[in-house]
């Protein structure tokens, strides 16, 4: 089932602290996650 459109959309924060550092850095890379608890 997919995620009611009136929500935003679920970010781990684990992932969301890994996005900043490398934002932070300006460097791109492939983060790799089988996070799932967005469900």
């Amino acid at each position: 089932m997919i995620r009611s459109l009136k929500k935003n959309p679920f970010v781990a924060l684990h992932l969301l602290k890994k996005i900043d550092k490398l934002n932070k850095k300006a460097e791109k890379e492939i983060i790799v996650t089988w996070a799932n608890d967005g469900n």
